[in-house]
């Protein structure tokens, strides 16, 4: 019974080991953690169009619900740059940014995700995540961090630029510059300088004096924390506000009032296809994050339990005044090198947000949005690779191809259409890969049982015997280029009076591969020759017997390509096995 209650909640396992040095090691992490996500959560709630105390709600109760489920000891859940503007591109052709309806949708939106994630684990449909090619992700995490940077800049400038795609963001920046307030810009641009330098040289400056690797890095992922007070102290001691700085202003002192968010029927339809996207790319991105650092421990963790907890998270984000959340990359890293062994380190990361929350919120009133726009600033350009579509492009050009097609449609059309576009090319691509599988003629290496291409090797070929390898499964698309390749090589060897097809790489037959087979059969027996198989996987075999086809094909089926060639040509593949073998 605990067993099993243990593989819903897995809490239960790690909960009855926990001892003081693991609380000792989760507490550190929560602390650094904590301190990091305060301005992170802040910033991320400002990029998703809500208020900046949102971004704390939504640290909150999501934390404490991945506790529960999840299987992960160091992914740290919460609100992530790339949810947080797709959130925002849901959300703002709806309702005016801030406003108590955009709030309100929100939190339904967090609810319809955590819905459609908690349905795919009750089906067990994790394996949709996979449709998002690795490709396809890293392209739209690159353009949604340039889409995100650009849309920042507005704010270290101190101008006003509406929102849109990268060439109107680009356009609104260059027709602003004129306007830009100069002490924004000369906090914002601080701001950035100083979290760059602390992100990328603090930690080797620290490392030469003496400071331990460990505690160099911990004190760097504190910098925008730095950052944040410095700039409320600079602010606050010179009144910018009063010179026309944008500054948070009044932030709400207290924990949320826990409720449903308002069930709306009409706009919960229109919200479902962006949620369903909001959770692929949350549950691809966490899970990608939870088994690295797990890999890094030789733990493992249980997808379809990732999406309960995942899915949980967000219905706790919901009821607690949030927006949608997932694992975040780099807080999760931080966790696991702070030596987090738990999830507790996220409840109690919890813990600190709701203390920030009920004692410390009057200190953010004079926090620039300069400085969160450079947080995420920072944070979003480290996300962005464009040097993998060049690897990429020299690997798989098709790849490459659907990678680009996510970044330009993530950067001139919108967010939700250019994750779609991409998995679309991916998919038709992939169709038309499969549709012209490659197909060998494969001939005996001299010496030895083993057949290879023909084209690669010094081989033997029987004249009478005709040996083709598949490397491909055979379902509809590419059952017809089957019947005319069969037809075409029959038309190259006209000695032939039996054809082998070799089926290590078919994994499947489907109802139209079957029927092209039966039309190949018909097609071979009038030019005279004889269709055998070689090789095939029990599933697949499984699946023949129950059609008639093996009955009244006429053919064998053969354990391996050589006994095959022994039982139809028996001389030339003793003579081949008996030659020493060639090299190409």
């Amino acid at each position: 019974m605990k067993q099993r209650l243990a593989r819903y909640l897995p809490c239960l396992e790690w909960a009855s080991r926990y001892d003081r040095s693991a609380a000792g090691k989760d507490g550190l992490a929560a602390l650094i953690v904590t301190l990091m996500l305060i301005p992170q959560s802040l910033a991320y709630a400002m990029l998703a169009g809500l208020p900046p105390v949102t971004g704390l709600y939504a640290s909150i109760l999501p934390l404490i619900a991945y506790t529960l489920f999840g299987t992960s000891r160091t992914l740290a859940v919460g609100p992530v740059a790339v949810v947080s503007l797709m959130t925002a591109a849901a959300l703002g052709p709806l309702f005016a940014a801030g406003s108590a309806e955009y709030a309100g949708a929100a939190l339904l939106l967090a609810l319809l995700s955590g819905a459609v994630l908690l349905l795919m684990a009750l089906l067990r449909l994790g394996f949709l995540a996979n449709f998002l090619s690795h490709p396809v992700i890293s392209g739209f995490i690159s353009a949604s961090g340039i889409l995100i940077a650009l849309g920042q800049l507005k704010h270290v400038l101190g101008i006003s630029v509406a929102s849109g795609n990268a060439l109107e963001l680009l356009q609104g920046l260059i027709a602003g510059l004129p306007q830009t307030h100069l002490p924004t810009l000369a906090i914002g641009a601080s701001s950035l300088l100083f979290l760059f330098l602390v992100r990328n040289q603090l930690s080797g400056w620290l490392e030469r004096r003496g400071v331990s690797p460990l505690l160099a890095a911990n004190l760097t992922k504190i910098g925008p924390v730095v950052a944040l007070l410095l700039a409320v102290a600079v602010v606050s001691a010179l009144h910018l506000a009063d010179s026309g700085v944008r500054v948070v202003g009044q932030v709400p002192q207290g924990l949320p009032s826990f409720r449903l968010p308002l069930l709306d029927l009409a706009l919960a339809l229109q919200l479902l296809p962006a949620a369903v996207l909001i959770s692929l790319v949350g549950f691809v991105e966490s899970v990608s994050v939870a088994q690295t650092l797990a890999a890094k421990r030789r733990q493992r963790i249980e997808p379809n339990q990732e999406l309960i907890a995942l899915g949980s998270a967000n219905v706790a984000a919901a009821l607690g005044g949030g927006f949608p959340v997932t694992g975040g990359f780099a807080r999760s890293v931080v966790n696991f090198d702070a030596g987090a062994q738990t999830p507790l380190a996220g409840a109690l990361t919890a813990v600190g947000i709701a203390i920030t929350v009920l004692f410390f919120t009057p200190l953010f009133h004079n926090l620039p949005h300069a400085v969160l726009a450079a947080t995420i600033i920072v944070a979003v350009l480290s996300l962005v690779d464009l040097a993998a579509l060049k690897r990429t492009w020299r690997y798989s050009r098709q790849d490459a191809a659907a990678m680009a097609a996510t970044m330009l449609g993530v950067l001139l059309i919108g967010v939700e259409s250019g994750i779609i576009l991409g998995v679309g090319l991916s998919l038709l691509l992939f169709l038309w890969r499969t549709s012209q599988p490659h197909i060998a003629v494969v001939g005996q290496l001299p010496g030895s049982e083993h057949f290879r291409n023909i084209e690669r090797f010094a081989v033997i070929q029987s004249p009478r015997v005709l040996s083709v390898r598949v490397d491909e499964s055979l379902y509809f698309p590419n059952a017809r280029y089957l019947e005319d390749r069969v037809a075409e090589l029959i038309g190259w060897h006209p000695q032939a009076e039996h054809l082998v097809l070799m089926c290590p790489g078919v994994n499947l037959i489907d109802a139209s591969a079957l029927e092209s087979l039966e039309a190949i059969t018909t097609r071979l027996h009038a030019a005279g020759v004889q269709l055998h198989l070689s090789e095939v996987k029990g599933p697949v075999m499984d699946q023949l017997r129950r059609a008639e086809f093996l009955d009244h094909f006429g053919g064998q089926v053969f354990l391996s390509q050589y006994e095959a060639l022994l039982a139809l040509d028996p001389q030339t593949t003793r003579h081949a096995l008996g030659r020493q073998r060639a090299h190409a």
